[in-house]
Order: C-alpha cells, then sequence, then structure tokens
C-alpha cells in the first residue's frame, strides 16, 4: 500500500512566469520530504469590468485555488510578484475572501512561507514578503522564513531574504532565477515540508 502523503498548499499568481517557476521549485522541496506533497494552485485575475469572467480552467499551470484546499492542507506557502511593495490584488481578492475560514480557526497553527518576484533589484521585494505575512498571521499561522544557514543567502547578487524566497526578473521579466534563487526556492520548500511534518508528529 501507497503511504499516505500530507499536502502543503503552494498557492501562487503569475502574470509572466517568474512567480510560477519560483512556485515549482518550492514544490520540489516539499516533495523531497518524506511523507509531504505539494499542491500547486494559482488564482484568476480580477476585473474592475464587473461582467468580465475568467475561464473556469487555466490557460496554463496550476488549477485554481478553493477553499477546501486551506483545509486539507498541512501547511501554506504563498507567493505573488511585487506591485508598489505589496501582493497583486488577485492575490489580496482571495485572501480577502477567506473570513469563513479565519472564523473557523481553519489555518490556525498551520506554518507558511512567502515568496515574490519583482522587476527591479530593489522593487519592495522585502515589503511584499512582510504584507503577504500579514492575512496568515491573522489565520493564526506559524511563519516559516529562511535562515542564514542558508549559503547561498549570504552569497547571491540577485534575489533571496530572509523573510523568503524572491526574484530579480528585470524590467522586461526576462531574467532568469539565478542559481542562488534556485537554491533558496527548494531550500525553502523543504524546510517548510519539514516544519509541517513536525509539527503534525508533535500532535499525534
Amino acid at each position: 500500500m501507497s503511504p499516505i502523503m500530507s499536502d502543503i498548499l503552494v498557492l501562487y499568481y503569475s502574470t509572466h512566469g517568474a512567480t510560477r517557476q519560483m512556485a515549482q521549485l518550492i514544490a520540489r522541496g516539499i516533495d523531497s520530504v518524506p511523507g509531504m506533497q505539494a499542491r500547486l494552485r494559482t488564482v484568476p485575475r480580477i476585473s474592475t469590468v464587473c461582467e468580465a469572467t475568467e475561464s473556469a480552467i487555466p490557460a496554463a499551470g496550476a488549477p485554481y485555488v478553493e477553499l477546501a484546499d486551506l483545509q486539507e492542507c498541512v501547511g501554506i506557502a504563498v507567493g505573488s510578484p511585487t506591485r508598489f511593495g505589496n501582493m497583486a490584488a488577485p492575490m489580496k481578492y482571495f485572501w480577502d475572501s477567506t473570513i469563513a475560514e479565519w472564523l473557523q480557526g481553519t489555518l490556525i497553527g498551520k506554518p507558511a512561507s512567502v515568496f515574490t518576484s519583482s522587476g527591479t533589484l530593489h522593487g519592495g521585494n522585502e515589503s511584499t514578503l512582510i504584507t503577504m505575512m500579514l492575512p496568515l498571521l491573522h489565520h493564526g499561522m506559524l511563519i516559516v522564513g529562511t535562515p542564514y544557514s542558508e549559503s547561498a543567502l549570504l552569497s547571491t547578487t540577485t534575489g533571496g531574504t530572509p523573510y523568503g524566497p524572491s526574484h530579480w526578473a528585470g524590467t522586461d521579466s526576462s531574467q532568469p532565477i539565478s542559481e542562488a534563487e534556485r537554491q533558496l526556492c527548494i531550500a525553502q520548500g523543504k524546510r517548510l515540508a519539514e516544519v509541517a511534518r513536525q509539527l503534525m508528529q508533535g500532535a499525534a
């Protein structure tokens, strides 16, 4: 019989693909931890036009997140491109829809991490990461950062912060994910999964 696997939700929004690539690398780190597996999900775009709707199935990438994913996961990694030092509106819109889960305490005690991408090297990565933590803290989640024991955090000349992985995409979004950024994404996924597993074992 196959062992029962526990899911960690990797929830992202991506416009040019960089944040999606980061999500996939974080998922790789999660999947490297025995007993844990990544569940990749995204959020739909939003529009100022009330009649505008997205297809029920995204044209590319992961399926759209459902509120049931929050209940079924044992941890969450949240990623969004930087928008003026904050998360993108589609991701904020999703978290604004989780009042019922907040009232029920669905996410209390679950570990969470955050990741982001920006067009410029100092384009608000750190403030985006920190502000993405705020709704997670309101939900009672336990924030998992990136420790300086990760050597790539000390040597990176592109993205990477102790608050979570980041990527410098360039103003035309053409800059590939650097080796340091790749290492930090994978390490963050692994660390999140390990923390989630330890919390589950402690509660057993």
